[in-house]
Formats: C-alpha cells, structure tokens, sequence
C-alpha cells in the first residue's frame, strides 16, 4: 500500500488538464506508442470534437522512483462548471490533486472552486504552471496569484508544459514524494466508495470503485449498502487503457467490479461495496446534486417512450448528475421532466441520446418550478406552463429566490452590476478578497440564471468570474404565462412562464426567431405570442406562390386576374385545413434568445 499513490489533475476550462494527462501517461510508457492520440483518456466522439472532457476518467501507471516501483492512479477531471458534480466523485477517490494554472491566463473562476472542493476532501495539492512556453506566459504574476491563494512557497510550485513535455518528470517525483499513500486497514472488513459506473451492453453494468478498507477477491459474495442486494464478484480488476482483470484488488487502489447486474437502478454513485459475508458499515457517500434548469425530454414517436425510458436510465449511470421524472404534455405526449446542472449538461445530455442510443427527442423550453396559490387557497406546485391554473382562480405566485456568489478582477465590477441588476438581482454586499479580485453577492430569482445568465457572465467578464448559488426560498412574483400561436393554435411545448415585465420583449424575440427558422408553407402562417387573450406580438410567414401568370402572353388583365383570384382562394382552404410542423431547432432556439 505504501507504493500507491491516487490523485486526480483539476484546474479551471482550457488550461490543459488532458494535454498534461497524455504527457504523463506517454512518460511512463504506460500505452503502447501505436495506441497514442491527443485528449487519449477522452474516449467519447463528442469530447474529441468539442475539445472539452465531459466524463472522468481513471488510468493506473506504473512509476520507477529511486529503485523502487510506485503505482498511480490517474483521474483526469472536466473543467467546465456543468460537470463539476464529476470533480467532486473523482476528488473522494484520491489522496492529492494536481492543480493546475495556465500561465498565460492565470487562477480562473473553477481554478477557485476546484480548489475549495479539494481541501474540503483534505487533499495534498501541488501546484503546476502550465503552458509556460506559450509567448503570452507570465509566470511571475500567475506564481504571485498561487502564492497569494494556497499560502505554499514559491519552490513547490511546478513548471510545467503539456504540449511539449516539459517538467513531466518533475511532476512524477512530486507525486510520489509529496502525496500520502492511502490510508487503510487490509484486514478490516471491506469498504469500497463507488465513484463512477457505465454501462456495458453485453456485461452489464461495472462499477467503478475506490477501497477504502478491506480487499475483494474474484467470486467474492458482494453488498450494495444502499439496496441492501448481494452478487458475485464475477471479476474483479484494475483500469489500465483498457481493464486488466486480476484475482485480487486490495485496500487503497482503485479498481473496476463486473457483477452481470443489468438493472440501473440497483447501482447508486457515492454507494459503498462491502462483503456479504462480513459487512463493514457505509461510508458517507457524496452530496446530493442540486438541478439548476428542468427541461422536459420527450421522444419524437410517442410509441418509443419504453425505450426512452431505457436509455434515460443507462445515462444517468453514466452522469449520476443528471435526475429525471414521468411528465405528460398535452403536445408531446410522454416524457420526462429531467434536471440538469446547466445549458452546456443539457445540450450534452441531447446530443448522448442521439449518438449513443439513436433517440431523436425533442427537448421543451428549460424553467424552475414555481408555488402557485389559488382563491380557494390550494397550493399547487407549477413545474411547466401547462399545469398553471387558469388566471382567474389564480391569488398569487411564488418564485424561487438564489444567493449568488460572484468572484470576479475588480476591472469587471460594472459589467456584472449591470448584468446583474438587469436580471432583477438586488446586491446585498461588495467585498475585495485581495486587491484585485472582488466578491459580489446578490440575491436574484432563480428564473433569470436559467437561461443563460452564466454564458452572459463569462463574455462580459472575458472568462474571469465564478459563480456560485444557494437557494434561499421563494417570495412572490408577477408571473405570467406566455403561449406561442401558429394560426391560431397554441404549441404547448413553446409555452413560457416569465415575469411580466420582461413578456412583451421576449415574445417579440421569439416571434422574429421563429420566423427565421420554421419552413415556408404553400399558405401564410401567422406566429403570435399572446399572454391570456391578449396578443402581444406577431409576425407572419409569407405563402409560396407558383406564378399562375406565367403562361399568359399579352391580352386582358382581367385573364391573369382571374388566375390570381382562383389562387387565392384555394391557398385559403389550403390554410384552414394545413397545418404547421415544428422543427426541433425550433424548440432549441428559445434556448439561444439574446
């Protein structure tokens, strides 16, 4: 045990956590040269092309260190906040982490968070500059930042470059001196944390796990803590590139368990696997995750919503942060209403179902749920336009308040105010952490970061600001319901609830949107936006029209006047009987709304 060394690279988007992975793992000669590629760990098609990591991912590497041979588990982490529920998962299986700072950018909004999450899990950190042989690199003012951030002295601090491979040695030796071995007892009853899971469609679902006491054996009797439900260890082995079954994994290593469960709901993340025969007490697993935007998935073919349901599970082993329940839409038909924890995690969520499980769905406009109260005085939960009571019944509404916590260089104050306050925030306290970098904290309604109140923030403040929220309960609100009209039809799915003195603006936005994006008809298709009776904006789709005229020459006006005539009349029957289909990028574009 005392060779084994778990750890885990976190830093903030872009700052080449991957790059620095792939260096480590060609180093120690881990992956034959023939298997080797750029972002190696990634191993999803969306990942390559969006050059983000999405998932985490575990690879043990073998280490020779003065004369002895130490083993290491790698967790490559994700950057981007939508995933920072994985960070967590991967931080809970590790001893250290490396943290690291690009050094033409410098300590970042998740650098920030990253850290905080993994002193709370007690690690040792050692810091790395990377990219210092990038020209924009100024190493100087980002080691002054990291000085001022962990308090660590200016010799612990690595320099390193993923692309070209400098100081990947030293980083090496860092881990081994500097990170503690895991902590265990062999012979103490077992206690496994399961960190992550996938799903196999011929083995079933594997666990991945890291021991915390105890060892497990190949046929092992095996407990789940939370169900309570026993299995074979049918086999037990560690991640290299691929899984190299082995007879025994023991106390402090990470490791992968196939046990033939084919049911989803039978493995939980943050779960603990004991022995049956023997069995230790759970370990406290992670926190629970709180949903930030609720959008309603549903499949394209009614008929296919078993499947769906299928395919929502398998993912959810996959992403433990996603969440999702039964909904029914008067449009639509069956579906779930799913939480995500941001713009970026739903989009991901969409584009997974497609490729990995050929489902085409249709994804509903992204709302929190509201607390109606009505004159008879019932309180009814409102999760999506379609469940609000009718106006007249309706006493008041009550809409979920956040705190919102916003680090940010002191050069961005302005903007952040004016974003803020736009979005109805109301600042409660200003204070300066050092003398550059400022705390913002405002209360604001949850409905107006849904949308994209985090992408808003990061353009104006090119990047520089965490954001961090709680909810702090609900206060009441002037809220309306906003339905879309095609010809005077209401399309459920477009429905919004928004605050009345924002209506008018974003139905005008959403008419022009929609005018943009739904095909032409042989007929004039009016798009209105109207709150109640009451039509607060329009635009209309002209008709296709196929020159009548075209075949007559010279002669009488009344001839071709004739023609157009007849013309008009049949694209009017055309209209009362036609009716207008709805493109999925119709859907998403109330997403993109400026």
């Amino acid at each position: 045990m005392k060779n084994i060394r778990n750890f885990c690279i976190i830093a903030h988007i872009d700052h080449g956590k991957s790059t620095l992975a792939d260096r480590l793992i060609e180093q120690t000669k881990t992956i034959h040269e023939r298997q080797m590629q750029a972002q190696v760990l990634d191993d999803m098609d969306l990942e390559r092309e969006k050059g983000i990591t999405i998932k985490s991912h575990a690879i043990q590497i073998s280490y020779h260190h003065k004369g002895e041979e130490y083993i290491l588990n790698l967790i490559d982490t994700p950057g981007h906040v939508d995933f920072s529920y994985e960070v967590s998962r991967s931080l809970a299986a590790c001893e250290g982490a490396l943290l690291l700072v690009d050094a033409s950018q410098g300590i970042q909004a998740q650098t920030i968070s990253n850290l905080y999450l993994a002193l709370e899990n007690d690690l040792e950190i050692i810091p790395v500059i990377n990219k210092i042989d990038m020209e924009g690199a100024m190493i100087p003012e980002v080691t002054d930042q990291i000085i001022d951030l962990i308090g660590c002295k200016q010799e612990e601090i690595l320099l390193a470059s993923g692309k070209s491979g400098i100081g990947i040695e030293e980083i090496l030796s860092a881990i081994v001196e500097k990170i503690p071995s895991p902590k265990g007892d062999e012979k103490a009853p077992l206690q496994a944390l399961i960190f992550d899971s996938v799903f196999n469609s011929f083995r079933g679902i594997i666990v991945y796990y890291r021991i915390m006491n105890g060892s497990i054996k190949k046929g092992d009797m095996i407990r789940f803590c939370a169900t309570g439900e026993d299995y074979e260890a049918m086999e037990v082995g560690i991640l290299k590139f691929g899984m190299e079954e082995k007879k025994e994994i023991k106390c402090g290593d990470v490791g992968y368990i196939i046990t033939g469960i084919k049911n989803a709901k039978e493995v939980k993340v943050g779960d603990t696997i004991t022995l049956a025969s023997n069995p230790g007490i759970a370990i406290k697993g992670f926190e629970e995750v709180k949903p930030m935007v609720f959008a309603g998935i549903f499949p394209v073919n009614t008929d296919e919503f078993e499947e769906l349901r299928d395919c929502m599970e398998k993912l959810q082993l996959n992403d433990a942060s996603l969440t999702f329940e039964l909904e029914t839409s008067q449009a639509l038909g069956f579906g779930f209403r799913c939480g995500f924890l941001g713009l970026l995690h739903m989009e991901i969520i969409q584009e997974r179902l497609e490729r990995e499980f050929n489902q085409t769905v249709i994804t509903t406009v992204p709302n929190v749920s509201f607390w109606a109260y009505t004159t008879r005085g019932e309180k009814i939960l409102v999760n999506n336009p379609s469940e609000m009571p009718d106006t007249t019944k309706l006493e008041r509404i009550e809409e979920p308040f956040i705190k919102a916590q916003i680090i940010t260089q002191s050069d961005y104050i302005g903007n952040i105010m004016t974003l803020c306050l736009g979005k109805r925030g109301i600042l409660i306290n200003q204070s300066y952490i050092t003398t550059t970098r400022v705390e913002l904290i405002f209360e604001m309604p949850l409905t107006e970061i849904v949308f994209d109140f985090y992408d808003k923030l990061k353009s104006q403040t090119r990047g520089y600001a965490s954001f961090d929220y709680s909810p702090i309960g609900y206060r009441e609100a002037d809220i309306v319901k906003m339905d879309i009209l095609l010809n005077n039809e209401k399309v459920d799915a477009l429905s919004a609830l928004i605050h009345r003195a924002r209506s008018q603006d974003f139905g005008r936005k959403l008419c022009e949107k929609l005018k943009e994006l739904l095909p032409r008809q042989q007929f004039q298709i009016a798009i209105q936006a109207a709150i109640g009776a009451k039509i607060i904006a329009r635009e209309n789709i002209s008709a296709m029209r196929k020159d009548v005229t075209a075949k007559c020459y010279g002669g009488d006006i009344s001839r071709k006047r004739k023609l157009l005539e007849k013309q008009k009349e049949g694209k009017k029957r055309m209209r009362q009987i036609g009716t207008v289909e709805v493109p999925q990028e119709a859907f998403l574009a109330v997403l993109k709304l400026d």
